[in-house]
This record gives C-alpha cells, structure tokens and sequence, in this order.
C-alpha cells in the first residue's frame, strides 16, 4: 500500500483521528480527502498529507477510515466499494451503525469499528474499538500504534459500545458546559473570564488524574472535599438541589437513546 492510513472526512472527529495519526506515523504516510477544500490543505500544508479522491484513498490505503456522519455512510461505502484494494482494513466511526452494517455495505472484509472523542485531538482522548474476525493481529498492531497519538485505546465488545460511546464520546460536550458553567460563577464573583475558565478546567483535569490514579471511588474522593459545615458542602448541596446527578444520568441516556435510533 501507498498510504498506512487515509481518512474519507477531515471534519471535527474525522480530523482529530488524522492529526493523531499524521503526529506519529512518518511524514507522507497519510492521505485525506474532505468536501471541504480548506480542511484538505491545511492537512497538507501542516502534515505532509496527500490529498485524493476518495476512490484513490480506497486503493491506495492499509487503512481506510470513514470519517462521514451515518446519514452519509450509505453513500460513501457504495462509492469506495469498487475500488477498495485488497487487504485494506475499514475503520467505521459511524455512531450506531454497526460492522455489520458496514459489511453490508462493502462484503465481508475486515473492519474496525471505533468510538473516539474530541480529545484525540490533542492527544488525551479515548477511543473505544472493535474489530471483526477478518482483521488479522499483525493489522490490529498496526492500527493501535497509528492512533497512539490520540490517547487511550480501549477494546470493547460490540453490544456495549453505544452505552459506552453516551459516556465517552458525548460526555466532553457535557464536561465543557460545565466548565463554562464553572467560570460563569468565578467571572460572577470577580474572577476574570481567562483565569475562571483556566481554574475550572484544570480542576476537572486534576480530579480526573485523581480517580484514575488513585483507584478510588468518586463518592469517597467527594466526601475527602467537604469538610463538615464547610464551604464545599454548601455547594453540593446547591447542586443536589439542582438534580445535578440525576440530571447528568439522564444526558447520558438521552444520547444512548438518540444512538438506538439511529440504528432504525
């Protein structure tokens, strides 16, 4: 093959997953195509990639990885099918569309299956995957040592990828309003607006360290904060009042849901 990894679709997702790659692997390893002209050159002018119609992406790429909305996925997979080169392995980051689905569209080929989030674009995200029985171990090393640079790889069976996915994939949209929603309060009380925003999402990045590295559950980390009669737990209080948890629950399965339906 010409190229280790091509990306059909350079948007937020799609770009993040090239920039990762385009990071780690040798300059000229990578080609992408886009809709979008603007996105497709400043990949070029900023990795070295080669830009290419999807159908020469399709035959010239170790990896093909589709970085289209679902709604488009159809049409895109009818597009590249002819010209698919053998051997190539098919990355799908379709939210709710499975490698079924996927081998439906192309005949039975190997095909990972992947959930990341918007972090890998700066090299701390996570990307759930899983790969069919055709994608060989020789290619499943090559795929993670590609998407190191983009964070955390975790394998994950098939049917528990979408509750997964309304955890990871969705959650940092729910992480950033809360950071804003955070800094809001500090420019409220006299912070200034940068340093609110720096303050709020370095707390979330330290108290995320906190619960993975030190293997405590997130309840006992909590209790470690408020002090009793303190300033903290007011502001618990004031959140439990606001149904912060229950709330946050209901966001995750909301985005679950939304990803069943698009399976329909």
């Amino acid at each position: 093959m010409k190229y280790e990894f091509g990306s059909i679709g350079v948007g937020n997702m799609g770009g993040a997953i090239a920039g990762a790659v385009c990071r780690v692997l040798p300059r000229g390893s990578v080609a992408v195509c886009d809709t979008d002209a603007k996105k497709t050159e400043t990949f070029r002018q900023t990795y070295g990639a080669a830009v290419l119609t999807p159908e020469e992406i399709a035959a010239s790429c170790r990896f093909l990885v589709l970085g289209v909305k679902p709604q488009v996925l159809p049409a895109v997979l009818a597009q590249v099918r002819p010209h698919l080169a053998d051997g190539t392995v098919v990355v799908s980051m379709a939210a709710g569309i499975s490698i079924a689905a996927v081998e439906a569209g192309l005949g039975k080929r190997p095909v990972i299956r992947i959930m990341p989030n918007t972090p890998c674009a700066v090299g701390s995200g996570l990307i759930l995957y899983v790969p069919n029985d055709l994608v060989s171990k020789n290619d499943l090393a090559a795929f993670l040592k590609g998407l190191a640079g983009a964070g955390t790889l975790a394998p994950i069976a098939e049917e528990k990828i979408d509750a997964a996915s309304a955890v990871s994939g969705c959650g940092p949209a729910f992480a950033y309003l809360f950071v804003e929603a955070l800094a809001d309060a500090g420019v409220e009380c006299g912070l200034t607006r940068a340093d609110a925003q720096k303050f709020a999402a370095l707390m979330l990045e330290g108290s995320a360290r906190m619960v993975l590295e030190s293997g405590r559950h997130p309840g006992e980390l909590k209790d470690a904060v408020c002090s009793p009669g303190g300033t903290t737990i007011a502001g618990v209080h004031a959140l439990e009042e606001g149904g912060f948890r229950s709330t946050s629950m209901n966001a995750v399965r909301a985005a679950y849901l939304r990803t069943l339906e698009l399976k329909k």
